[in-house]
């Protein structure tokens, strides 16, 4: 990558560098073992920030649909703050905790599942809705206390692991070209009916200032230009804000709109659980628990493989912290009013940048904090300036591909499954789940049933039950 930050081999350890400090914060995050320094590790956590910032626009904008007082978007001021406060703390969570270089945010997906599921499919309030998240972030904190999360993440096979490095690569890199141009997004992958996808419109304003943003990423990459992929993301912005393809900030600082209707809501949502609901609250709060999850098993190992941080066991050392942070995330997010927490697969642009230890979630989740003053500032950022960011991380993680043993089908099978499932289904959690389901089959198929951890077969048969809850419109 660019230069002084280090260029990421598939589950090969950081490149050392010399530390340019020896202070308090240089030892607390271990700077000279994990081969960093500050400078890098300030720039990686902007980075990550500023590619994940949409998240403070996109998140209150898919729950406004759900959460209001009188009409939809009335309590969207507040769910900003709800999403950027609870995003801090538990970023924060994560960098001092678990030393780890991961951000985490309200999950894209489980958002859209809490509105339109749950809070408008199902009929049940918000507030009952919260409670679900509430309830599911305290059985986490159980879970990771208990080491049962951790021990997933060694259960999975190396190359399951791999894949899902991958599958998030290109999980991301389509989601970078995929956005709406109608809303600032590339464009560049849309729909189409006869095809499923196809190439966007290349005259469309936002798709040639995407390709514009690749391109000059690329560029400050290949002259090895530190903290490339953020200088990507605002020469493309600025530009476009220039050029009047998308809106320049209507402002730089507004002050924050406390969610005091949101703040405790949860418990106002315990208190509306009765027998007619129950069966429903019950439901929902297994299935956030489920895809929370397994999504952020997969992002956790899927980055922490792309920054070289799972050991030869197959460990992620301090994963009981990782999660921790997680289940503290989703807790505190419950309590403020907004979905679920989770890892976010963004986190890894950051690792890229040469993010190696905490310091830089510490980074991000002060950005987080200064953001509920420059919400005008952020949220003008267009997603065709985000774009090359994520497109170029995807470019970095599918070199995992390489570590996976393609000759035998055991692995090659359930890893391309894996692969292509996530992108295409839009979920790490899927991806996961055929990944699961097909591996210790085709071990058993190769007469090879007694290699398989006995754990790897109770994920397949709860896997399995999952989708065909999902087949009879249970679950």
């Amino acid at each position: 990558m660019s230069s002084g930050s280090t260029e990421l081999e598939p589950n090969s350890p950081p490149v050392p560098q010399p530390p340019e400090e020896t202070g308090a914060i240089a030892r607390f995050f271990k700077f000279a073992e994990l081969g960093t320094n500050l400078r890098t590790e300030v720039i990686a956590g902007i980075t990550t920030f500023v590619t994940m910032a949409y998240i403070l626009v996109v998140n209150p904008g898919i729950l406004s649909n759900a959460i209001f007082l009188q009409e939809s978007g009335d309590l969207f001021g507040e769910l900003v703050i709800a999403t950027a406060i609870s995003s801090a703390i538990a970023t924060l969570v994560m960098g001092l905790l678990a030393n780890y270089p991961f951000a985490l945010a309200p999950g894209m997906g489980l958002n859209a599942f809490f509105a339109f599921s749950v809070v408008i499919g199902l009929g049940v309030s918000w507030q009952l809705a919260l409670a679900a998240v509430l309830v599911e972030g305290l059985i986490f904190i159980a879970l990771t206390v208990s080491n049962v999360r951790s021990q997933i993440i060694t259960t999975i096979p190396e190359c399951l692991k791999r894949a899902t490095a991958v599958g998030i690569g290109l999980f991301i890199a389509y989601i970078g070209l995929s956005g709406d141009p109608a809303v600032g997004g590339a464009g560049l992958i849309v729909a189409n009916e006869a095809t499923k996808t196809s190439l966007g419109n290349l005259g469309q304003p936002q798709t040639l200032m995407a390709i514009f943003g690749i391109l000059i990423t690329s560029a400050f990459i290949a002259r090895r230009i530190k903290g490339a992929l953020l200088w990507g993301i605002l020469a493309t912005a600025v530009l476009g804000w220039i050029l009047q393809i998308s809106p320049p900030p209507s402002g730089i600082i507004a002050l924050p709109q406390l969610p005091v209707d949101l703040v405790g809501q949860a418990f106002v949502g315990l208190g509306q659980i009765n027998g007619a609901n129950l069966t429903n609250f019950l439901a929902v709060t297994f299935v956030f628990l489920f895809v929370d999850l397994f999504d952020t098993v997969g992002t956790l190992s899927g980055v922490g493989i792309q920054a070289g941080m799972i050991n030869e066991q197959g460990e992620l050392p301090k994963a009981g912290q990782a999660f921790m942070a997680d289940a503290v995330g989703t807790t505190v997010g419950a309590l403020l009013g907004t979905s679920t927490v989770t890892t976010f697969i963004e986190s890894a642009s950051g690792v890229s940048e040469g993010g190696r230890s905490g310091f830089t979630a510490v980074v991000t989740a002060g950005f987080f904090v200064l953001s509920i003053f420059f919400i005008p500032l952020f949220s003008a950022i267009p997603g065709f300036a985000t774009a090359a960011a994520l497109v170029i991380v995807g470019v970095l993680m599918v070199g995992n591909v390489s570590g996976i043993r393609w000759s035998d089908p055991a692995e090659s099978i359930p890893s391309f499954l894996t692969i292509l499932v996530m992108p295409l289904s839009y979920s790490i959690a899927e991806g996961l789940a055929v990944g699961f389901i097909t591996y210790p089959l085709i071990k058993a198929f190769q007469g090879k049933a007694h290699e398989i951890n006995p754990a790897i077969w109770i994920l397949a048969a709860v896997f399995v039950l999952r989708f065909i809850l999902l087949g009879l419109g249970i679950a």
